[in-house]
């Protein structure tokens, strides 16, 4: 019996990073996807940094045996190190030493084949064993200047205990390329209120069924019932085992709350998303971002 997630911490974070990353292909033919840079850290930084800002203790990379990059990016690199050391370049020192933030260890499982997202959060089911746990998917980078996404949906878990899938709205055209939420009173969509309980997730829908405009955006903090739900699910939408397949059993079995976060969403997946989040991360930039707006004004006029 699975014992209470009241007053519990997330310390466990599943990061899923055995895709191909075929849609940026050549560019990911030898570097995985997630060490794709944005400005000048990787993907996978970003996520692991808003992880960590949220109380991460354990990042879980749910892997393939071909990405040893993302693998050495995490460990210590002494050649490196020393010779900054001597070369006396003492700020890139840092940005070195900070790669991992203290206080966080990650571990990496494998996973061999290519069954989907429920499939690799199930990967991890022995090293997060009866906790509840985060997921986040490094395709997609969340900005807020005063809070981390992970963070705020923390500190709403850490309230109740229940479940909690970040969302966000998107157009009725594109609700066909992501799992959409339905939510328990209908009357709730466009509310202000943040946290809204869900009646349902489906995968993918076209636009006339499309229970909502409310998309899941790779956020999601779980509790560990989900993992025995798991373990039954059966391969759904494309073939794949579906997360979102394993959450519609578990609105049945217990709450599952929507929360639409503050913070500007990147989805780092299609080559849009991942160029519009280069130029706005880099408009943040202290190093850049002047050169980066002349040359924006330059191609306006």
């Amino acid at each position: 019996m699975l014992k209470s997630t009241v007053n519990m911490k997330i310390t466990k974070y599943i990061i899923p990073v055995a895709g191909m990353g075929t849609r940026f292909l050549p560019a990911t033919k030898a570097i995985p996807k997630e060490m794709l840079p944005v400005v000048d850290k990787p993907l996978i930084q970003y996520v692991v940094d808003e992880a960590a800002a949220a109380g991460a203790e354990e990042i879980i990379l749910v892997t393939h045996p071909d990405k040893h990059p993302l693998k050495a990016h995490f460990s210590k690199n002494e050649k490196l190190e020393e010779a900054l050391e001597k070369s006396g370049k003492d700020a890139l020192l840092q940005k070195v030493y900070s790669i991992l933030p203290a206080g966080v260890t990650v571990t990496t499982v494998e996973q061999m084949e290519p069954l989907g997202l429920g499939h690799a959060v199930l990967c991890a089911r022995e090293i997060v064993g009866d906790e509840p746990f985060g997921v986040i998917l490094p395709d997609v980078l969340i900005y807020d200047d005063k809070q981390g996404c992970m963070e705020q949906m923390v500190q709403e878990f850490e309230q109740q205990g229940e479940s909690i899938i970040g969302v966000e709205e998107v157009p009725l055209e594109d609700v066909d390329k992501y799992g959409i939420v339905s939510l328990a009173n209908s009357e709730n969509v466009g509310s202000k209120n943040r946290k809204q309980r869900m009646s349902g997730v489906v995968e993918k829908p076209a636009p006339e069924s499309a229970p909502s405009r409310l998309s899941v955006v790779g956020r999601y903090i779980l509790t560990p019932r989900v993992m025995e739900i798991l373990e039954n699910t059966k391969i759904g939408a494309g073939g794949e085992i579906q997360l979102t397949d394993a959450i519609a059993t578990l609105i049945g079995e217990e709450p599952v709350f929507a929360y639409t976060f503050k913070g500007e969403s990147y989805d780092c997946g299609c080559k849009y998303g991942y160029l519009r989040a280069n130029i706005e991360y880099g408009l943040r930039d202290l190093e850049v971002s002047e050169q980066l707006q002349r040359l924006i004004n330059l191609h306006a006029n």
